[in-house]
C-alpha cells in the first residue's frame, strides 16, 4: 500500500546533470536567487550594502529582474505594492543592521495588510551570532528580535544547506492565508563562500491552504438563511482572497447590504443595489448594522476603523470569517470560523437557502440619503470635487496607492475603487510616505496600465528620493502631491483638542522644480483644472508629478 507522503519526485535527466555539474565561481548568494527562481519570482527589490553584496553579485548571473530603490523603507512598500497586485510573494532583499531596521515600518504595514513580503537580510559573520559583543559592522546582539514582533514567521540560517529550505518555508508562510511578511536572515560569510551545494532547480511553491470547518458553515448558512435582516461586512481579506465574486453572489443569495471597509474597498461594487459603499466610519452606517439580527464579517477584525472607532455595538447574532486566527471574535464575541475567506464563502454559497427581500435596496438607498445629507451639511464642496476630478482621471482598471493624508480619509469612504484590488493606502499601519514607493511597485507588477499615487507635502518629503527610481526604471507613475504647507489632518487634530497647533507647519520645497531636476515632468495644478491635468498626465508614459496646492478639511467625525 503506498501513501502520498511516501512518493518521492524522481529528478529529471537535466536536473540531475545540474546537480553533478554545477557551474564554476557559485557562492551562497547564488543559492538564494536560485531558490527565489525555482519558486517562481521573478521580480526582487531591495538595497544593496556591504554583508549583502553575495546576494546582489548572485543577482548578475540570474535572469531575476532588480529594482533598486533609494531607502529601504520605500523598498520594502514597493515589494508590499507588488505582492498585493501579483498574489506573489515579493522578495525583499537588505543588508545587515540599518538597513534591515529602516524597513521595519513597512513590514508593519504589509502586515497589517496582509500583503506577502519575503524580506531577505544578511547577518554579521556567523561567529557573531547568539548574542556576544564582537563589534562587527552593523551587529545587534538579536537582529531577529527587531522582527519577531511585526512579520508572520522568521528564519535564521546558519549553512549554505540551510537556505534553499528556509527561503522555501518563508515563501509557504508569506502566501499561506493570512497573507504576510516573513523574515529570513544569512550570515555574510554564507553569502560569500563559494559553494559545494548543487544549483537549485526545484521548489514547492504552494502555500497550504485554510478552509472552513464544515459544521461551523453548516450554523452560518442556517443563520443567514432564517434572518429577516442580513447585512455584509466586506474587509481586507476579501481582496487578499480574491473573492469579491463569490462575495456578490452571497450577497445576491441573502439580498444582504454590503459595506466595506477601507481596507475591503472594491470588494463590492460601488453601484450595486445592495452597496453601503465605505461609508462604514459614519454613524447611520453604524446604527443600520447594528440593527442587523445576523451581520456576517468576512476579512475584518472589526479594528479600529471598522467599527467606527469602537463605537459600533452589535444586537443582533455576527458571524466572523477571519484567517488571522488572533482577529477571531477578538473585539465582539461571533460564530468564529478561521477560514480563507474564499473557501468560506464557497462553502456558504454551497449551503444557503436564497431570500427574498424586495425592500433591501429601499434600505441601502435610505441610508447613503442620510450619509450624503450629513456631508452636504458641512459645507465641504472642495473635498468632494476633488475626489471626483481624480476618479474622472483615472482610468478603469488603473489602481491608486494613498499615503496618509487627508484626500485619502475621505477616499477610504467616499472614492469608488472601481474593482477589487485597485485601491490601497497604509491605513493598516498608518505610517507616512507609503503611497508613492507603493505605486512603484505596482507600475513593476503590470506595466499595462497607468497607477496613481496620492501623497500630502509630509508624506512626499518621506519618499521624495524615489523620484530617481520612478526615473531610473521609467515606470509609468502619476504622483499627485497635495501640498497645503504641513501635516494638514495634525494641523486639524490639534486645532480641534488644544485651539492651536504645534509643530505641523513644514518649509518645503517647489515641487515641480523638484520633480524636473530628476528629469520627471511636472506641473502645478488647480483645483478647477486637476481632472485635465490628471488626465494628461496619467496618459503620458513614465513618471509625472502633478502638485495642487490646497487646503483641505475633513468631514466630522460620528463617533465622539
Amino acid at each position: 500500500m503506498t501513501h502520498d507522503h511516501d512518493l518521492v519526485l524522481r529528478p529529471t535527466e537535466a536536473q540531475i546533470s545540474a546537480a553533478l555539474n554545477p557551474p564554476p565561481g557559485r557562492n551562497g548568494g547564488d543559492l538564494v536567487v536560485e531558490t527565489l527562481a525555482a519558486l517562481g519570482a521573478t521580480t526582487v527589490f531591495g538595497l544593496p550594502g556591504q554583508h549583502a553584496l553575495g546576494m546582489f553579485d548572485a543577482l548578475r548571473r540570474s535572469d531575476l529582474r532588480y529594482i533598486g530603490l533609494r531607502v529601504e523603507n520605500n523598498a520594502g512598500f514597493a515589494a508590499d505594492a507588488y505582492g498585493r497586485i501579483t498574489g506573489e510573494a515579493a522578495p525583499l532583499l537588505l543588508s545587515t543592521g540599518p538597513g534591515a531596521l529602516t524597513s521595519l515600518a513597512a513590514l508593519q504595514e504589509a502586515a497589517a495588510a496582509s500583503a506577502p513580503v519575503l524580506a531577505i537580510s544578511s547577518q554579521i559573520p556567523t561567529a557573531g551570532l547568539g548574542g556576544g559583543r564582537h563589534g562587527y559592522l552593523h551587529e545587534l546582539p538579536d537582529q531577529s528580535a527587531s522582527f519577531r514582533g511585526v512579520v508572520k514567521s522568521v528564519h535564521t540560517v546558519r549553512t549554505q544547506s540551510q537556505i534553499p529550505s528556509a527561503i522555501e518555508a518563508a515563501w509557504k508562510s508569506a502566501l499561506t492565508a493570512p497573507h504576510g511578511p516573513v523574515w529570513v536572515e544569512i550570515p555574510q560569510d554564507v553569502l560569500l563562500a563559494e559553494t559545494q551545494v548543487p544549483v537549485v532547480t526545484g521548489g514547492d511553491a504552494f502555500p497550504e491552504e485554510l478552509p472552513p470547518r464544515p459544521e461551523l458553515t453548516a450554523v452560518a448558512a442556517d443563520l443567514l438563511s432564517r434572518a429577516e435582516r442580513p447585512a455584509i461586512i466586506a474587509g481586507g481579506g476579501v481582496v487578499r482572497a480574491d473573492a469579491s465574486g463569490k462575495l456578490r453572489q452571497l450577497a445576491e443569495a441573502l439580498q444582504a447590504p454590503v459595506v466595506t471597509t477601507p481596507g475591503g474597498k472594491g470588494a463590492f461594487p460601488w453601484r450595486h443595489p445592495l452597496s453601503l459603499r465605505s461609508w462604514i466610519e459614519d454613524r447611520h452606517t453604524t446604527d443600520f448594522l447594528e440593527d442587523a439580527d445576523v451581520l456576517l464579517v468576512v476579512g475584518s477584525g472589526l479594528g479600529e476603523l471598522s467599527s467606527n472607532y469602537h463605537t459600533f455595538k452589535p444586537r443582533g447574532r455576527m458571524i466572523q470569517i477571519e484567517a488571522d486566527l488572533g482577529k477571531l471574535e477578538s473585539n465582539h464575541p461571533a460564530l468564529g470560523i478561521h477560514a480563507d475567506a474564499r473557501l468560506a464563502l464557497q462553502a456558504l454559497l454551497e449551503t444557503v437557502s436564497p431570500r427574498e427581500d424586495t425592500q433591501a435596496p429601499d434600505r441601502v438607498r435610505e441610508v447613503l440619503a442620510r450619509v450624503s445629507e450629513r456631508i452636504a451639511a458641512q459645507e465641504l464642496t472642495l473635498e468632494q470635487d476633488l475626489l471626483a476630478s481624480v476618479r474622472q482621471a483615472l482610468p478603469a482598471g488603473s489602481p491608486s496607492f494613498w499615503d496618509m493624508t487627508i484626500l485619502a480619509y475621505w477616499a477610504w469612504s467616499a472614492f469608488d475603487a472601481k474593482g477589487s484590488n485597485l485601491f490601497h493606502s497604509a491605513q493598516g499601519a498608518g505610517g507616512l510616505g507609503y503611497g508613492f514607493p507603493a505605486a512603484l511597485g505596482a507600475a513593476v507588477a503590470d506595466p499595462s496600465h497607468p497607477v496613481l499615487a496620492v501623497s500630502g507635502d509630509g508624506g512626499a518629503l518621506y519618499s521624495i528620493a524615489e523620484l530617481a527610481t520612478a526615473r531610473q526604471y521609467d515606470l509609468n507613475v502619476t504622483w499627485l502631491i497635495v501640498d497645503d504647507g504641513g501635516y494638514g489632518i495634525l494641523r486639524e487634530y490639534m486645532t480641534d483638542a488644544f485651539g492651536q497647533a504645534t509643530a505641523t507647519e513644514l518649509s518645503r520645497p517647489d515641487y515641480v522644480a523638484l520633480a524636473e531636476s530628476f528629469g520627471v515632468p511636472g506641473v502645478r495644478t488647480t483645483p478647477e483644472t486637476l481632472s485635465d491635468d490628471l488626465a494628461k498626465a496619467l496618459a503620458s508614459p513614465g513618471p509625472s508629478v502633478v502638485v495642487l496646492p490646497a487646503v483641505l478639511r475633513m468631514f466630522a467625525p460620528t463617533h465622539l
